[in-house]
């Protein structure tokens, strides 16, 4: 008879995705897994498998949650420059608030290993496609009804928005101070008039 699982596995892959996202991949053995989860190996891996398995669940937690949000949020708004305007004043703040300078796990893995890991890869170009094109429907919607410039395609803007978000999830994590996030916020939405 198997036995019954004494612990929330819900629960547990919250505590792995903030242990990944504090060390990253590469730095969290699984001796930091067993420690931070508080549950023996054989457990780890009976739930889990392995370490990468954990980690691409870990990801995909945080994009239904915080990535989702953005989108969501973006996809229901009536004012398309208020709406972006929020997602970047939220970034400035959020990255304030940020005292241990984790940053975005998805720019945290994109940088670590997307490059060298296919799979992983694969779930960060995703969740980036998946940015751009609610930032190019947001756009587009602003350029209808002229709150933003047509003088560049609205997947152009996405493209370049998505590249200032990416841009102040790392400048915030290597100590940017709040006036320096503001300033490049401020001209990035500037860009779109």
């Amino acid at each position: 008879m198997a036995r019954k699982k004494e612990f929330d596995e819900d629960e547990l892959l919250e505590k792995a995705t903030n242990l990944f996202w504090r060390k990253g991949y590469n730095a969290t053995s699984a001796q930091d897994l067993v420690d931070e989860l508080q549950i023996n190996r054989s457990s780890l891996y009976n739930t889990y498998s392995d370490k990468k398995t954990l980690f691409q669940k870990a990801l995909k937690k945080y994009q239904e949650q915080q990535t989702q949000a953005m989108i969501d949020m973006l996809s229901k708004a009536d004012d398309p420059e208020k709406a972006i305007k929020q997602v970047f004043d939220g970034l400035v703040k959020e990255s304030n608030k940020d005292t241990m300078a984790k940053g975005c796990f998805m720019v945290n893995t994109a940088v670590e290993i997307a490059g060298q890991d296919e799979e992983i890869g694969a779930l960060v170009h995703a969740n980036n496609k998946s940015v751009e094109d609610a930032l190019t429907t947001i756009i587009e919607k602003g350029q209808k009804v002229g709150q933003f410039s047509t003088k560049n395609t609205a997947r152009a803007y996405a493209r370049f928005l998505f590249g200032s978000i990416n841009a102040l999830r790392v400048i915030a994590r290597s100590g940017a101070d709040k006036s320096a996030l503001k300033d490049v916020a401020d001209i990035t939405l500037a860009s779109l008039k």
